[in-house]
């Protein structure tokens, strides 16, 4: 018998490839590589740390996803907030009280004696020099400054005033995890009058409200988160 050339394979079997090595294992078929990796899976989320709440997850508010809901705990409590107003307001009051004491300090007296058939006698008073009244309204000026620069500028850019930077907490938008910008913070500044006009209930919504916010909060959209 003559020799034949081998036929085509027969079935779905791949003929064998030249040189006489065994063909290579499907796709999907590779055994793991050595060390100790889990095996796939979903896997719980980590416990919470210590405080009763986990914290939000990292990167939310870069992602401007806004603030999901967290427990009452979780946002920066009422006495943390006055804390950090007072130190606030300490430097506008500091300075406004240096141009008040100079415009006391330089007061003029200026008297009128009656020289009528009554002779009623000398009439005194006593009035702001204009050197006080120079001083004082540049130091009215200053302190204006500088809290347009603190709550406006610095808050707005970075969340937190310099009294909310020494206590640690930070203002940001519910909508997206982020400071509101120079000028919706001078806003919420503003929207404090609405704290006040209600015979200054709505500062003390913090201590009662579940997202501690005050009734400017609500207007606005924000809240004070730890940093």
């Amino acid at each position: 018998m003559t020799d034949q050339p081998p036929g085509p394979p027969s079935g779905n079997n791949p003929p064998p490839p030249p040189g006489g090595f065994p063909p290579p294992p499907p796709p999907g078929s590779y055994p793991p590589p050595p060390g100790n990796y889990p095996p796939p899976g979903n896997y719980p989320p980590p416990p919470p740390p210590q405080g009763g709440y986990a914290p939000p997850p990292p990167g939310y508010a870069a992602q401007g996803q806004g603030v999901p809901g967290l427990p009452p705990e979780a946002y920066t409590s009422w006495f943390t907030r006055v804390v950090a107003w007072i130190i606030d307001f300490l430097p506008y009051m500091v300075v406004v009280g240096i141009g008040y004491g100079i415009e006391a300090a330089t007061q003029e007296t200026a008297c009128v004696t009656d020289t009528s058939e009554y002779q009623l006698g000398e009439f005194c008073a006593t009035g702001n020099s204009s050197l006080g009244v120079a001083a004082f309204s540049v130091c009215l000026l200053i302190g204006l400054g500088y809290l347009l620069w603190n709550y406006g500028y610095r808050q707005g850019t970075t969340g937190s005033s310099i009294g909310k930077s020494i206590m640690k907490f930070k203002v940001v938008s519910e909508k997206t995890g982020q400071p509101i910008g120079f000028g919706l913070s001078v806003v919420r500044q503003l929207a404090h009058i609405v704290d006040g006009v209600t015979c200054y209930i709505g500062y003390f919504f913090p201590l009662w409200d579940k997202k501690r916010q005050t009734l400017a909060d609500k207007i606005m959209t924000t809240v004070c988160l730890p940093l």
